[in-house]
């Protein structure tokens, strides 16, 4: 790190010395201002004295030295991660969902409210920030700590997080969700589709750690996916990547219709059109119903086309079953493979989310993490 000032730019300078700080600091282990100074390339009185200005920021803790310690133990320091809070909300067909963690993302409360699949557009917002109050509440947080907030949604959303198309929420396209939210919390919001914000919880803290190309389904009462492409999320032109299932022939808009079939005839189609009651096809397949079992095959068969078609598109790594229907992916995995078998060139390797239908949220939080990650890079919050 080049510690001269740049065109005079002093303050810059600093901005730049304490973003290459903050960063090394992120791990999981405090570091002494030695290492600090090897790691970061500065001299070790620049470390000190950014160190004694992330402090008074707010930005580092101190960490107390270690038992036993001989002689004066070296000053260490650790990110704070208790200096904010973070926001990430999941607003969706059936369900409100918000989390409030720290600035590692380290969920400090998670509540969820149910919400009527027909309910319109007042309704849902009123859920929402009902949703939203409760988690801050049952966190001992203040709206004015939360330093970022991420908000996941159905349908396609622009860039100002005004939501432009929603075919599956009853007077949805239009609804400014930045606007809103920003009435609740202050600070910044960003709002992305809630399959594209799955798949970057899965590489964040799931089962695709380790991926850099990944399809990700989100594979519920409503069929989605998400892309990342060399270990970044994939939003394509016009934020509109992964909508294959808008393609009538892909087979994502006529999947679900395999299994409320199965539920209209039988008892548990009292109410086929809740989570739940879909649960009963597949715990109906695993103790060996016929009709069950050929539905669920039927559902993987139209699943697999759209798949398939994003599998050869891309030749990912790994190919991850998230969203409702994953808590039942036991009875899916292997019709899936078979399926992407006859179609695809290379068959991934393909893993079940660990999240069920939370894993949206978190992807919420990563996206209000990132903001703040940014403010890391290119200035520091005062």
């Amino acid at each position: 790190m080049t510690e001269e000032p740049i065109g005079g730019d002093l303050s810059r300078l600093r901005q730049l010395n304490a973003s290459a700080v903050l960063r090394e600091l992120r791990g999981d282990q405090p570091l002494t201002l030695t290492e600090l100074s090897k790691r970061t390339g500065l001299s070790r009185a620049s470390t000190e004295d950014v160190a004694r200005d992330l402090l008074g920021r707010g930005w580092l803790a101190e960490v107390a030295p270690a038992s036993g310690s001989v002689g004066r133990p070296a000053r260490r320091y650790r990110f704070n991660a208790g200096a904010g809070r973070l926001l990430g909300v999941d607003i969706g067909g059936h369900k409100a969902l918000a989390v409030v963690t720290d600035l590692d993302g380290e969920v400090l409360n998670q509540t969820r409210i149910t919400v009527d699949p027909a309910a319109g557009r007042r309704e849902r917002l009123a859920v929402l920030d009902r949703c939203v109050a409760k988690a801050l509440a049952g966190a001992g947080v203040e709206a004015g700590q939360i330093w970022s907030t991420g908000v996941a949604t159905t349908g396609l959303v622009d860039a100002s997080g005004k939501v432009m198309l929603s075919d599956s929420l009853p007077e949805w396209s239009g609804v400014d969700l930045t606007a809103h939210v920003r009435r609740l919390v202050p600070g910044p919001v960003r709002v992305e589709n809630d399959c594209k914000l799955a798949a970057l919880a899965e590489t964040w803290r799931g089962v695709a750690r380790y991926a850099k190309d990944v399809v990700f389904l989100l594979a519920g009462l409503r069929t989605g996916a998400g892309l990342i492409i060399d270990g970044k999320l994939h939003r394509g032109f016009a934020n509109w990547s992964g909508e294959i299932g808008a393609l009538p022939a892909a087979g994502w808009l006529r999947a679900p219709e395999h299994l409320t079939s199965w539920l209209e005839g039988t008892a548990a189609s009292a109410s086929a059109s809740a989570p739940v009651e879909f649960e009963s096809v597949f715990i109906a397949a695993r103790a060996g119903d016929r009709g069950a079992v050929r539905a669920i095959r039927d559902y993987v068969r139209d699943l697999a086309v759209g798949a398939s078609a994003l599998v050869l598109t891309l030749d990912p790594q790994l190919v991850v079953i998230g969203g409702g229907f994953s808590r039942s992916a036991d009875v899916m995995v292997e019709p899936l493979r078979r399926e992407l078998d006859r179609w695809c060139l290379r068959t991934p390797e393909i893993r079940v989310s660990a999240f069920a239908d939370e894993g949206v949220a978190l992807g919420a939080v990563r996206l209000a993490l990132d903001e703040v990650e940014a403010t890391i890079r290119t200035g520091l919050r005062p």
